[in-house]
């Protein structure tokens, strides 16, 4: 056994230290490749500057200008990293349609009788023209390319490609979509249309102190989603004049961009469903996150006001579920142990319904039992039972 047991721990050995060293080449390659490319250009384009003196320029003029040159393109390199495959593919195709159109109005043009010097400027106004309109209009429209039509090419841009999403009025001014972002619930591209933005500043601009109030907090929330690292956020400009209602501009954006629209409009989700878009609904996700609560559970709850039916109470939980409570009018301003009877779920939100039995409380102060620690009343308690669990904090009550 020793025998065995020697060679397989030089094996482990081995294999061990070429992981570590095949661990180190990884990283060293990945961060020292791009510095030694990069010096590499960098040097070129300052010797070819010393070299060649372009524009007729001294010799150490030239080299810091092919120095400037290699600097500005390490810049284009950095933000060219940050954009998506359909966004490049976009922009390429963009460039080069300008530059053939450019190369075809220069052909027209040399068959007229512009005098040579004209000519020349005209060429390489159209050439840079036509390029950069290409390039702009390209990685603008780069998202509506369908990458997926190409049997899989791009399989793995397709993997890694997260689907925008669209802010809506209502869910900025709401604010907890920054606390969704905060927790990493929601991250990528954020798209915030312009004709959204108007509406907010609308709104803050109102008369109505109210409404002013709502509009600067939708624009302190876009602020913050802004300064999360994780989060873009890209203002878009597309429009649909022909559209007056933001809620039908809101789905032809999501249309026309393949993104998701993100909004609590109870209307706008229905609306945005039927036409086959993915609504992501604040509300439903908060009453998804609620606490689950069974009929013939046991709470406590605090009874707030009084019910629409005759010998109803009113309670809520910390999450702003409301608690129906049979029997607990006359327990207003006092916190009772209650019994889940039934539980209704709508989009709009959750209602607890429960019955309060003033029968296993008496001989008891409900105002004293709820200011007792729990672990005093589980003595007191007739049965020796344990009081129910608390599902939300008691209140002092003087």
């Amino acid at each position: 056994m020793g025998h065995h047991t020697r060679p397989g721990h030089s094996t482990g050995s081995a294999h061990s230290e070429p992981d570590r060293l095949s661990g180190t080449t990884l990283r060293f390659g990945s961060a020292w490749d791009h510095f030694v490319v990069r010096m590499i250009f960098g040097v070129a384009c300052v010797i070819a500057g010393y070299h060649f003196r372009p524009f007729g320029l001294q010799a150490w003029t030239a080299a810091v200008v092919g120095g400037l040159f290699a600097l500005a393109v390490f810049v284009f390199e950095v933000r060219l990293q940050r954009v998506s495959l359909r966004r490049l593919i976009g922009g390429a195709v963009g460039s080069i349609l300008g530059i053939l159109g450019a190369h075809l109005m220069g052909l027209v043009l040399a068959r007229t009788s512009i005098p040579e010097g004209s000519r020349s400027f005209l060429d390489v106004a159209l050439l840079l023209v036509m390029t950069y309109i290409g390039l702009v209009l390209g990685t603008s429209k780069g998202d509506m390319l369908n990458l997926q039509a190409l049997g899989g090419l791009f399989g793995a841009e397709r993997g890694t490609h997260r689907q925008p999403k669209i802010l809506d009025t209502s869910v900025i001014i709401d604010g907890r979509v920054a606390d969704i972002c905060d927790a990493y619930f929601l991250e990528g591209a954020l798209l915030v249309p312009q004709f959204v933005l108007r509406e907010l500043q609308m709104v803050a601009d109102s008369a109505d102190g109210l409404k002013r109030q709502r509009g600067r907090r939708g624009l302190e929330v876009l602020q913050r989603i802004q300064q999360m690292p994780h989060i873009e956020v890209d203002i878009v400009d597309d429009d649909f004049p022909q559209i007056s209602e933001v809620d039908m501009k809101l789905i032809e954006l999501a249309k026309r961009h393949d993104a998701k629209i993100v909004t609590n409009d109870y209307n706008l989700n229905k609306v945005a469903t039927l036409q086959g878009l993915d609504v992501m609904n604040v509300n439903q996700l908060a009453n998804a996150l609620k606490p689950v609560v069974l009929p013939g559970e046991a709470m406590r709850v605090f009874i707030l006001r009084e019910g629409k039916e005759h010998n109803q109470g009113v309670a809520y939980l910390d999450d702003g579920t409301m608690v129906v409570v049979d029997g607990g009018r006359r327990m207003i301003n006092k916190t009772v142990d209650i019994t889940v009877t039934s539980v209704h779920q709508t989009t709009a939100g959750k209602m607890i319904f429960g019955r309060f039995d003033d029968r296993s409380d008496s001989g008891r102060h409900p105002v004293a039992h709820a200011a007792e620690p729990a672990s005093r009343a589980a003595v007191e308690s007739p049965t020796g039972d344990r009081s129910p669990r608390s599902v939300v904090p008691e209140h002092n009550e003087s």
